[in-house]
């Protein structure tokens, strides 16, 4: 995947970290769009260094809203910065989480179901929160993996700003390369504050998405289990 064009960076006598690191995926043509995952390409203490200058972003972004900095928002700055850079942002920048296969000695070939597992990510359309479940439907090839794993790989993938839409495809591709399944069901249904809080603000509404691969795909039968799996899980 090659990335896309970007405008020039402006000039400045200072350049700032986010810049080194920008010029440095632009030079090896690596993408760095809001849902990518950039962990390889960042060296030792950039990434202390780009919350930092976040922090002195957000700090700006207060002031810009005619914000004071009193008793209630004098650390807002630092905080916010190091929560989307440590945490709802941190599928970004950290790398997947070690994952532990064995053989599927047995040669297990029906399907299981995990799930519900809770997804937190955030709309990059406004950068307002997402929160739901997934549920993953798998009917394993020769290898298999730790059931928490799907759970912390979830989240990995979850953790970035994104659209719905793309996060299911994202998410099902990142198991698919982890343990090639002969068939893989990965649904999301998730409730966007972009709608609730601001907008139409329609507070019953959720979106579905799913994504079906290989059996569960190929195999009506199949698709059915796991979709009536997943209802049934339904709260």
């Amino acid at each position: 995947m090659h990335a896309r064009p970007h405008s020039a960076i402006p000039y400045c006598e200072t350049v700032n970290t986010s810049t080194k690191v920008i010029e440095r995926l632009r030079e090896q043509g690596i993408p760095y769009r809001a849902n990518d995952n950039i962990a390889n390409w960042l060296e030792a203490g950039e990434l202390d260094a780009i919350q930092e200058e976040a922090e002195t972003h957000v700090r700006a972004l207060l002031q810009s809203l005619v914000i004071d900095e009193d008793h209630n928002t004098a650390g807002t700055a630092r905080r916010v910065a190091h929560m989307y850079v440590r945490e709802v942002f941190k599928g970004r920048y950290q790398p997947q989480p070690a994952i532990t296969e064995f053989p599927n000695a047995k040669n297990l070939d029906e399907l299981y179901t995990v799930g519900p597992i809770t997804v937190r990510s955030i709309c990059s359309h406004h950068l307002c929160s997402v929160t739901g479940n997934a549920w993953l439907g798998v009917i394993p090839g020769e290898r298999v993996i730790g059931l928490s794993k799907f759970n912390r790989v979830t989240d990995w993938v979850m953790s970035r700003p994104q659209i719905q839409e793309e996060a299911v495809v994202q998410l099902a591709d990142t198991i698919e390369r982890l343990i090639e399944p002969r068939g893989l069901g990965v649904v999301i249904r998730a409730t966007h504050s972009c709608m609730t809080t601001r907008g139409v603000r329609e507070h019953e509404t959720t979106l579905t998405t799913s994504v079906m691969r290989g059996a569960l795909r190929e195999k009506p039968e199949a698709r059915s289990e796991f979709m009536s799996i997943v209802r049934g899980q339904e709260f």
